[in-house]
């Protein structure tokens, strides 16, 4: 009897052994994690501080003067975007034209001080491959400029009275166009970069040439409306075919605007 007494407590003993040694503490602690994806837009600019087109020899006058490649245009994006050219002035001397810094002293009635900021011509190394959207009759500045004496107002600077106001359907973007989800093509560009998307014929990289061409008289027969289908020319907005732009120093700048595509 006692040994099988004994035998049983030793049973039990190892019995409570072997359910202490399964017993598990636990301790919990969380830590919350906030995702925040931020919208970035960035436009990195390579270009001189200011470009001169100085027309002292009747020749730049017939044949206008074209500066390549003045300005590099680099896009990078994580959401769809549109890139566009504005042209703007202070609007001392009127919304829409040059400001006049210097008069060279014509009293001729016939000599303008109004230069449309159109006049300016655009010329962009690879055409628009997010312009789905576009209604008029250029959708970008890819076209070639025109040859000496043809007048085409494909490359005329998108100009809106002196505001930044986008582009409209019927005007000129860069990449990118005006419009909304549904319309035939794609309207926009898709978020990238130029870091990833290399070479000269990225749709995130424009290198952008500019021509100014007065004409023989200097009425710059090239300048037209934001879809460059209306004349602008210094004799069809002053309606006298004896006007020509009076001789002096003239400034105004162009606004390039990279935007989330809505």
């Amino acid at each position: 009897m006692k040994k099988n007494l004994k035998f049983l407590l030793s049973t039990l003993a190892l019995v409570g052994f072997i359910a202490t040694s399964n017993a598990q503490l636990i301790d919990e602690k969380d830590v919350a994690v906030t995702l925040d994806l931020q919208p970035v837009l960035q436009l990195d600019m390579t270009t001189a501080n200011q470009l001169e087109f100085v027309f002292d020899d009747i020749n730049e006058y017939y044949a206008g003067i074209t500066q390549y490649a003045a300005t590099i245009l680099k896009v990078s994006s994580s959401v769809s975007w549109d890139l566009y050219a504005v042209g703007r002035s202070s609007g001392a001397t009127a919304a829409g034209f040059w400001d006049q810094q210097i008069d060279y002293g014509t009293n001729n009635a016939n000599a303008i001080d109004q230069l449309p900021l159109s006049l300016l011509e655009l010329r962009q190394s690879q055409p628009n491959n997010g312009d789905g959207g576009a209604t008029g009759a250029f959708s970008d500045y890819s076209a070639a400029f025109s040859a000496n004496g043809v007048v085409s107002r494909a490359n005329s600077l998108y100009v809106n009275g002196g505001a930044i106001t986008p582009p409209t359907a019927n005007d000129k973007y860069i990449a990118g166009h005006f419009g909304t989800s549904g319309n035939a093509g794609q309207d926009f560009m898709p978020g990238g970069s130029y870091l990833t998307q290399t070479g000269t014929t990225s749709d995130y990289y424009y290198a952008i040439d500019y021509r100014i061409l007065p004409g023989l008289p200097a009425i710059f027969p090239n300048a037209g409306n934001a879809d460059g289908t209306v004349a602008q020319d210094i004799v069809t907005t002053t309606t006298n075919a004896a006007n020509y732009a009076e001789p002096g120093v003239y400034t105004m700048y162009v606004q390039y605007v990279l935007l989330e595509d809505q």
